[in-house]
């Protein structure tokens, strides 16, 4: 007799929330946990071909913490299509214009590259400040 692998099936998933407090966390290391668990790795019953993952809520993401002299010399990139359009923006600069977008970009980096992890990322909520809009789902720490 052999033994049957089991598979999760889609029905089978349960979604819980998590909140993350990014005070003084570190930018890499906070993005790879937040990966992690929308990608559902923390979980038993992980499948790399399902969305199987949790949804995340972060706080005070303008008070996150980065090493070195990272805020000066890391360079977000994009491109408008057009020519001379390449426009590169420091991380100080956008963490003080936009500090949620440099978390979002982190765990962007870290998820696959395909239709999971894009619909794996839209279940990452991310705030400037402290206050969030979904104490409903009765979040709870991410440890």
């Amino acid at each position: 007799m052999t033994a049957k692998t089991y598979t999760v099936r889609e029905s089978e998933i349960e979604r819980r929330w998590y909140v993350v407090d990014a005070t003084d966390e570190t930018l890499g290391r906070l993005a790879s946990r937040i990966a992690r668990v929308l990608e559902g790795k923390n979980k038993p019953m992980y499948s790399p071909t399902l969305d199987s993952g949790d949804h995340v809520v972060v706080v005070n993401a303008g008070k996150i913490a980065v090493t070195s002299d990272k805020r000066e010399t890391k360079l977000y990139m994009r491109h408008s299509g057009y020519p001379h359009g390449l426009k590169a923006e420091s991380l100080g600069h956008l963490l003080d214009r936009r500090p949620e977008e440099v978390i979002r970009r982190a765990v962007k980096g870290m998820l696959p590259h395909n239709r999971l992890g894009a619909q794996q990322l839209t279940k990452l909520k991310i705030y400037a400040g402290p206050e969030h809009p979904h104490q409903a789902q009765r979040p709870e720490p991410l440890a």
